[in-house]
């Protein structure tokens, strides 16, 4: 393998694992390996820090508990993906609002809800049993879908209904009786309540357990019986095949390939039945382990040949550009608005369009939120004082580009080693060829007609998939 096609390898890699990285951090990271580079993202040190959460609160500090100011709350987890430097942990708290969708239009308490994306990155690595019960305690959660109004004495069934539907078994492999069982289980997990922090502010909710009205007679749920809890009933759900199958097709269509949308699942076949039943094995082997199921994939075929097979969300847009433009690596004036960005595309962080999450693929794009996504990205690649960009024209002069081909093939490639279908790159080379020769002498010029280049790329349809 060409030390090209190792940089493209790992670009791949990067974007699905995390947002994306600069030439320069994918030439570090090829250096230290593939497989290493998996394990490391996988298992980052200890010490190794996520965002710079510190810095973010000295300039800004209603981003910790913007309470009933959701775009603070948005700008919060979105500074945390464009500074992290565990990029997968941020990534899989991603996928994990996607699966657990919970919606701030609802629970009208941001603070709760970046309490649950911190829970995301806690967990979102290790055991999906106790990701389960985690969830299962989370106050947003509760909240959300109506456990604390689920009695012994006058059943709620809606957490119920969407652990089974949309957090584990899938539609068709319950009835209507186990929604209900398995309600009655959860009876008594709800809300504790503390002193708000301000007068007439926002309560800081806790999980709380009141046995006083749990249902402590037996239930019968999947063919168990016996006097179940919450507990129990995850127990349960975790032996079924369906479960294994639900959660690894949701990190396939997630971090390899776009599939069918989740209510399709039960008649549409998967993309890839081999695949999907490999990453099944390994995540029953370890015990539900996330980490192995991940490790697994991003280092099989599969993973590496599906390049591009899958269209960004917006929230990977916008993080993902930051990140290469090198904007708002310090909680800079108008970081509010980074938040609200993945909004005007379609995708409004922390508050998803219902429990069932957003439509993923083709369905992020319409005429609309193509425009929001263009203009976003090439707004920022076009302009040349921000570090990032000033950083690829300082690359491609080094590198010696002098051509107007080599012009083009050096931003596709500080784009992430794009690759064109032919009758994009034929206009794109036509358009490039328009100016001759590659310039150094003026290199006010050059650079411009560099972020230039990088904003028509930004306009094709090849970049809007990761």
């Amino acid at each position: 393998m060409s030390n090209r096609d190792e940089l493209a390898l790992m670009a791949h890699l990067i974007r699905r694992a995390g947002f994306g990285a600069t030439q320069e951090e994918l030439e570090e990271r090829v250096a230290k390996g593939y497989e290493a580079t998996v394990e490391e993202l996988v298992s980052p040190a200890e010490d190794q820090p996520s965002g710079n959460m510190a810095l973010l609160l000295r300039y800004h500090p209603g981003s910790l508990l913007p309470g009933g100011v959701p775009v603070m709350g948005q700008a919060n987890w979105m500074y945390n993906m464009v500074t992290t430097q565990r990029p997968l942990e941020e990534k899989m708290a991603l996928f994990w609002h996607h699966v657990f969708a919970t919606g701030n239009s609802k629970v009208d308490n941001c603070d709760q809800m970046l309490e649950q994306i911190d829970m995301f990155r806690q967990y979102g690595m290790g055991s999906y049993k106790d990701m389960l019960l985690e969830i299962s305690r989370n106050p947003a959660m509760i909240f959300w879908l109506d456990n604390n109004d689920n009695h012994r004495d006058a059943v709620n069934e809606n957490w119920g209904r969407e652990l089974l539907e949309l957090f584990s078994l899938g539609v068709s492999n319950y009835t209507e009786v186990d929604v209900r069982e398995a309600s009655r289980a959860f009876t008594g997990w709800t809300l504790g309540n503390k002193v708000p922090r301000l007068p007439y502010g926002r309560f800081s909710w806790s999980f709380e357990y009141r046995e006083e009205d749990h249902d402590d007679t037996d239930k019968t749920f999947l063919g168990h019986t016996g006097n179940f809890g919450g507990e129990d009933i995850i127990d349960i759900i975790m032996k079924e095949p369906a479960t294994s199958r639900f959660i690894c097709r949701h990190l396939y269509n997630f971090f390899v390939a776009d599939e069918p949308q989740v209510p399709a699942w039960t008649i549409e076949p998967a993309r890839d039945e081999d695949a999907l039943e490999s990453m099944i094995d390994v995540f029953e082997e370890s015990n539900y382990d996330m980490k192995a199921v991940l490790r697994f994939m991003f280092n099989s075929d599969f993973f590496k040949n599906a390049r591009f097979e899958k269209i960004k969300s917006p929230a990977e847009v916008v993080a993902g550009t930051l990140r290469m433009v090198g904007q708002f690596q310090f909680p800079e004036p108008g970081i509010k608005d980074i938040g609200n960005q993945p909004t005007y595309m379609g995708q409004a962080l922390m508050d998803p369009p219902s429990v069932e999450g957003w439509h993923t693929g083709s369905e992020w794009i319409n005429s609309g939120s193509l425009l929001a996504r263009i203009n976003f990205v090439a707004d920022r690649v076009a302009d040349t004082n921000l570090p990032g960009v000033k950083s690829i024209v300082d690359k491609m002069k080094g590198d010696g580009v002098s051509s107007s081909e080599q012009l083009l093939d050096a931003c596709l490639d500080n784009m992430g080693y794009l690759v064109l279908n032919e009758d994009t790159r034929a206009h794109l080379s036509t358009h490039a060829s328009l100016a001759g020769d590659v310039d150094w002498s003026d290199e006010t010029l050059t650079s411009e007609r560099i972020g230039e280049m990088l904003a028509l790329i930004s306009a094709t349809t090849e970049f809007q998939f990761a």
